[in-house]
């Protein structure tokens, strides 16, 4: 349920906010079917409901929607709701998938009217089938070009009326001509542990689970704000209290599970922790180069850089500064360490943070 997919392959991350095979599979079965089931998002959910009203009650597709916001938030979730509010199809596809404008004229003139196009990671379309995108957009149609050189003939193609519904986690790479085509435009933020809790409980009921509330809140707070991930977490503790308890869930059955694949109270696995710990133990709290703490961890630079430091960034335990890393007050705290009387490994001068 409910950064760029080119990154390093984080699949055997258990708190990797991407979708895995499992994902996939047990998706299904736990997706919100409409805007009433979804858990979370209330600005988002309020404002596409009205929008949603107002299309049935004007008998017309829906506007074309955006949606922005990290991996694992409920993005493809909101457009097959979409869809089953408007009583409509939907057709599934992604930027990488449209590296030419034929590719994106195919599934353009196969549409139905009111069909719902889903797009995902739409930042990633080739320039070529973006510029194609305006026209079928604004204008629900598309010149397919037939023939070379200076016999080239555009041949117009009226489309019926349809709805793009586009998904991005880098809404900052989507030109503004494509994004002004949008007529609602929904930022996803990460989820409150309260709403993860609900959204817990939620799957637990379809996979007839037995959990108490400390239970849920012990996995919502090590969820990262993404539902994708604690629905994963919740499958992991299911499988550790079917095998080591009595299959019911509590607080020491989820913090006994999560221990076991080494994510700790505040969501941070393996690889978080050996980039502080290397940060704090081996260079004082910082500054240091990415580079030199990639090499200090034993992971590629892109690693660290792209699927670890997002995190501890956001949780206020790394920064980034021009000098390089620096820990913060709260990562020192965090590991359970006493922060030197100067926080950039004894060159003799103050860390960012005055540690």
């Amino acid at each position: 349920m409910n950064w760029d997919d080119t990154g390093p392959d984080t699949d055997q991350r258990l708190v990797d906010s991407g979708p895995d095979g499992e994902d996939q599979a047990v998706d299904a079965a736990l997706r919100p079917k409409d805007l009433d089931e979804f858990v979370g998002q209330e600005k988002v959910r309020e404002q596409l409901d009205l929008v949603l009203k107002a299309a049935r009650a004007r008998g017309a597709t829906a506007d074309h929607v955006l949606l922005s916001g990290a991996p694992g938030l409920g993005k493809t979730t909101l457009s097959m709701i979409i869809a089953a509010e408007m009583n409509a199809p939907i057709r599934i596809t992604s930027g990488p998938a449209i590296q030419h404008a034929g590719d994106l004229a195919a599934i353009l003139s196969s549409l139905q009217e009111g069909e719902v196009l889903f797009l995902d990671e739409i930042h990633r379309m080739s320039r070529p089938a973006e510029e194609m995108l305006y026209m079928a957009m604004e204008d629900f149609r598309v010149d397919v070009i037939v023939g070379k050189g200076p016999g080239a003939t555009a041949i117009p193609l009226e489309l019926p009326p349809f709805t793009l519904v586009g998904a991005t986690t880098r809404a900052g790479l989507l030109p503004p001509p494509l994004r002004d085509r949008f007529g609602f435009t929904g930022h996803m933020e990460f989820y409150e542990p309260a709403d993860l809790e609900r959204v817990i409980h939620r799957s637990a009921r379809l996979l007839d689970l037995e959990i108490d509330v400390q239970g849920a809140a012990e996995i919502a707070g090590r969820s990262r704000g993404t539902p994708r991930i604690a629905n994963r977490l919740l499958r992991r503790v299911r499988d550790y209290a079917q095998v080591k308890a009595d299959g019911v869930i509590n607080r020491d059955i989820a913090a006994a599970a999560l221990k076991v694949y080494e994510v700790d109270a505040r969501g941070l696995d393996r690889l978080d922790r050996a980039v502080l710990g290397a940060l704090l133990k081996l260079f004082g709290g910082g500054p240091v180069g990415l580079s030199t703490l990639a090499v200090a961890v034993g992971e590629e630079r892109e690693t660290v850089e792209e699927v670890a430091e997002p995190f501890l960034v956001r949780e206020g335990l790394l920064a980034r500064t021009p000098r390089g890393r620096v820990a913060t007050p709260a990562a020192w705290a965090h590991l359970g360490l006493v922060p030197p009387r100067q926080g950039n490994g004894g060159s003799g001068q103050p860390g960012l943070f005055g540690t």
